[in-house]
């Protein structure tokens, strides 16, 4: 019989504090069928997916916009990615940044997260209280900053 996988939050699971990292965030809009069964069965589906391939990230959705911050190995990124772009489920996928360094995770203990718009920046602020690495500390500002004067502040007016 095959021993589970360890996947994020389990302590055991052989994960430096520090690693390479592929990162992608992006924005797409919900289908008409998405409602809050679907969002469930996508935030469910997700949790297990990610936890099993090293994935963590939040999920945001307002408006019938998604907005997803994805973390891991790049050979596990890459295909949930090309898989979320056949998704029907997404209209208009739109890439907002993809970069890979070497930092911690912004959210180690959350295979996905479903978070409220309402409480992106609280979340963001509670990320940038346990960061305890420079890259990361750098990257979750700049993300306050956008919420707050740049392009995604009109996101989080609704």
């Amino acid at each position: 019989m095959k021993k589970p996988r360890k996947g994020v939050g389990d302590p055991s699971w052989p994960e430096h504090d520090v690693a390479m990292l592929h990162i992608v965030t992006y924005c797409s809009r919900a289908s008409e069928s998405v409602d809050a069964a679907a969002l469930g069965h996508i935030v469910s589906t997700a949790q297990q997916y990610n936890a099993c391939h090293g994935i963590t990230g939040i999920l945001v959705f307002s408006e019938g916009i998604f907005l997803q911050w994805l973390e891991g190995p790049r050979d596990a990124i890459i295909p949930l990615m090309k898989r979320i772009a056949k998704d029907p489920r997404h209209d208009g996928l739109v890439m907002l940044n993809e970069l890979e360094e070497v930092r911690g995770r912004m959210f180690p203990n959350w295979s996905m997260e479903l978070v409220h718009i309402t409480e992106i920046c609280q979340v963001l602020s509670r990320t940038l209280e346990l960061a305890n690495d420079a890259a990361t500390i750098q990257a979750v500002r700049l993300l306050l900053a956008d919420l707050s004067t740049g392009g995604l502040a009109e996101l989080t007016l609704h």
